[in-house]
């Protein structure tokens, strides 16, 4: 793959799990030719040992790291899940990461308020190192599709588990946007928020994940940004691109279309 004749926007990242499965050559190869200077990774790569050496080559910033906590489920032992994610967060600290989110780890069989106390018990040690570590530490909504590893698959709810535990929040755009009080929770969540993701919806696509390429769909996602900047926000636009249409298209060009797309976007915003 040749270099990107083009660079990205300087505010955009392209997520690794668009590209899940390949190798760090080949990942860095999808950096270059997209030419992005921002990475969202996935927690696995900070510990492999070419990692560190690759950023000090090509000059790359790490935006964001995921992290499943707990191994996906809040009913195991509280001290591996501290032990594990502040292991990421030291890794990410070495290397200068902004951010780690989260997926919270599966309530089972409690209640959601009893499971958010969990939760919130059980972070607390790992919020305090990562303050001290200057790492913000984010916790995102997802689907409820998801609930066997996650506690927040509204906006409301991920912000209101945030204010709980103190945490920053992680905006995945395409798991919110039709909520009926999106616009509000956008503005309350604006102060903490850490990362926002981007990625489109077709209307009526069944199939799962059913992301498109930002443009493709119905999500406003020009109006939402503006809101986003109007409010403050200054971290960077992570594109999350998986699922058939993105397959069918293929990985690296639909991450290529969207560089183009939200750059032009942010262009227009005067970003």
């Amino acid at each position: 793959m040749a270099a990107s004749a083009t660079p990205a926007h300087p505010r955009l990242s392209v997520h690794d799990v668009t590209f899940y499965g390949a190798p760090l050559a080949d990942l860095e190869a999808c950096w270059a030719t997209l030419g992005v200077c921002r990475l969202s990774i996935l927690d696995t790569e900070l510990f492999d040992p070419l990692f560190p050496t690759l950023l000090q080559r090509d000059r790359y910033a790490v935006e964001a790291v995921y992290h499943l906590f707990a191994g996906g489920s809040l009913s195991g032992d509280p001290q591996a899940a501290q032990d594990g994610l502040c292991r990421v967060i030291d890794a990410a600290a070495g290397v200068r990461a902004s951010t780690v989110y989260l997926l919270t780890g599966g309530r089972g069989e409690l209640s959601w308020g009893q499971a958010a106390e969990r939760f919130c018990a059980m972070v607390t040690p790992c919020a305090a190192h990562a303050q001290a570590a200057g790492v913000a530490l984010a916790v995102e909504n997802a689907s409820s599709l998801y609930a066997d590893i996650h506690l927040a698959h509204t906006l409301r709810d991920t912000v209101a588990l945030a204010e709980m535990a103190d945490l920053s929040v992680c905006i995945d755009v395409f798991h919110c946007w039709a909520e009926g009080d999106f616009e509000a929770m956008v503005q309350r969540a604006l102060p903490r928020t850490a990362l926002i993701q981007l990625s489109d919806y077709v209307l009526g696509d069944r199939a799962l994940p059913g992301r498109a390429v930002p443009g493709d769909g119905a999500i406003p996602l020009e109006r939402f940004v503006a809101q986003a900047l109007a409010g403050g926000y200054r971290h960077g636009f992570d594109l999350e691109l998986i699922g058939p249409r993105i397959d069918r298209e293929g990985r690296l060009e639909s991450a290529r279309r969207a560089c183009d797309v939200v750059g032009a976007m942010l262009d227009g915003l005067g970003v």
